[in-house]
């Protein structure tokens, strides 16, 4: 065995075999794609990898699978899928992801399935049972991905750890030791209830603290309308941006004529677009359906404001929040009355559901000389936008 020192785990002990998957190129790109994308132009430390996730996510899916006594070859499985998972992510992770056609879990499917590390895998495990159990499918899917999955409790543990913020401290240990399986299905004993919601308010006070702040929106709202100029006018191709990395785009970025050499211009120096106007979701009565609302209905408004202030399309931009989910969860409590939903269980996880949107607002970002425009124009995001009810 070889191992890692990480900043969250301390020594991370990994196989020969492992080793192997980590020196392929693939694998190796991570190092160079950070998890926060542009968050660090807020949070300066915010400068972690995917790379140091995925061996993370590792770590804990070794930890689960011992707690839970499974077999030594399905501890190796979890191992593998959880230094996998986000093998798929173009570079600045889910910046560039909201302008593109395929999730980065298309792409790591695709990866998995037909690139270098296609053979390294198929010398032990089946490459379609991997790419199942990162989806979260089988028996042990919700392990990798599910709603208290090993996924989330790394990044939870690590973002918070590089930004300086307190929130997203969970107690790990408490939640791995309260999983179990009924049958196929992974679920939570009820001392483990406690844990559960700390590691999901963790999640909701990190959405608008780190990746929802302000900021960091409008910056990476910039760079998506900056890529989509790129893959419009081909200067790059989504399936040229799962071989790059972070600085390779911004190369590219920066000596592509027009926009994008002005977007990236902007970011350097920190002249970023401001916010015009809002609308706070949390007024409505299913907000859902607003976060959920055909992108296209944006793209229309962005256009017609554009058109009144007598600027080009790009020049405007309406930024969705992206939403909490936290009425999908779904994984089962053990209580004395059978298996019962933790969003039954416990009345905090129910009010997360509407908690969710407080700080959720619909924004219109432009340049500070064009705000002033709207502002004289009186601009308001309700008079070109029809908002489900």
């Amino acid at each position: 065995m070889g191992f890692i020192r990480d900043s969250i785990h301390g020594d991370l002990h990994l196989t020969d075999f492992e080793l192997k998957i980590l020196d392929t190129v693939e694998m190796q790109r991570l190092r160079r794609i950070k998890q926060l994308g542009f968050t660090n132009l807020v949070y300066p430390g915010a400068n972690h990898t995917r790379f140091e996730h995925s061996i993370g996510t590792l770590f804990l899916a070794n930890k689960i699978g011992t707690q839970l006594e499974l077999d030594n070859e399905i501890i190796e499985l979890l191992r593998v899928c959880g230094l996998l998972h986000d093998i798929g992510h173009a570079p600045f992770s889910h910046v560039s992801e909201r302008a593109l056609k395929h999730d980065h879990e298309t792409v790591t499917k695709e990866i998995i399935s037909d690139s270098t590390i296609t053979d390294i895998i198929n010398d032990k495990f089946d490459t379609k049972l991997i790419t199942s159990i990162i989806d979260g499918d089988t028996k042990y899917g919700k392990i990798i991905s599910g709603d208290l999955d090993v996924d989330r409790m790394d990044y939870l543990m690590r973002d918070s750890y590089y930004t300086g913020v307190a929130y997203g401290i969970i107690d790990t240990e408490r939640l791995i030791y309260s999983l179990t399986y009924e049958g196929d299905d992974l679920v939570l004993s009820d001392k483990g209830v406690q844990a559960a919601e700390s590691t999901l308010l963790a999640r909701y006070f990190m959405y608008p603290t780190v990746y929802q702040h302000h900021t960091t929106r409008i910056v990476n709202s910039m760079f998506r309308v900056s890529l989509k100029r790129l893959l419009e006018d081909k200067v790059v191709t989504e399936e040229q941006l799962r071989y790059i990395d972070d600085g390779d785009l911004i190369n590219i970025t920066r000596n592509t004529k027009g926009l994008p050499e002005e977007t990236m211009r902007n970011i350097d120096t920190r002249h970023l677009y401001k916010r015009a106007d809002n609308i706070h979701l949390q007024q409505y009565e299913d907000p859902g359906k607003i976060v959920e609302m055909d992108k296209k209905y944006l793209r229309e408004a962005e256009e017609a404001i554009a058109y009144k202030l007598d600027l080009s399309p790009e020049e405007v931009i309406i930024d969705m929040p992206e939403e909490l989910s936290f009425k999908k969860m779904s994984i089962q409590v053990k209580t004395y009355h059978g298996l019962r939903p933790l969003s039954e269980v416990s009345t905090i996880i129910d009010s997360l559901k509407k908690a969710q949107y407080n700080y959720a607002d619909l924004s219109l970002y432009m340049s500070k000389e064009n705000e002033q425009k709207a502002i004289d124009k009186n601009i308001k995001i309700e008079d070109y936008l029809t908002l489900p009810v």
